[in-house]
């Protein structure tokens, strides 16, 4: 449960700073566009903050096998988070563009997080329907 907590909270931590400073300490130095990027940035990271510490949650009582699967599924969302909302970041603060090519490939993640997810929950509903 450790870790998955721990990052949840390190990301919900960064989630909400950058959105507040997006709003506040850099509303009038970017345009419009970077400051887009920054808020959805800090949208999608927080939301995966809070699938993160769900994560951390059903981890703690599943056997050995769902262990496996919830570990690649809290993976997908932290290494997602890290480098789709972190691409935009530094895209909105620093201009530069070769970030950009990061932001899909951290969308990836996090979709690849949720099918993972999804599977999970279809194996727990397959297992507690056979058992009753």
């Amino acid at each position: 449960m450790g870790p998955w907590l721990l990052a949840g909270a390190a990301n919900g931590f960064v989630a909400v700073a950058m959105g507040a400073f997006a709003a506040h300490g850099l509303k009038a130095v970017l345009d419009p566009a970077a400051l887009a990027w920054v808020e959805t940035g800090s949208r999608y990271e927080l939301t995966h903050a809070l699938a993160l510490v769900a994560v951390a949650l059903l981890i703690r009582d599943a056997p050995d096998a769902s262990r496996r699967l919830l570990q690649a599924v809290g993976l997908a969302f932290l290494l997602g988070s890290i480098l789709f909302s972190g691409s935009l970041y530094l895209l909105a603060l620093t201009g530069i563009m070769a970030m950009a090519w990061l932001t899909p490939v951290g969308g990836i993640g996090l979709l690849a997080g949720w099918l993972v997810l999804a599977w999970y929950g279809w194996l727990c509903w397959r297992n507690h329907a056979a058992e009753g």
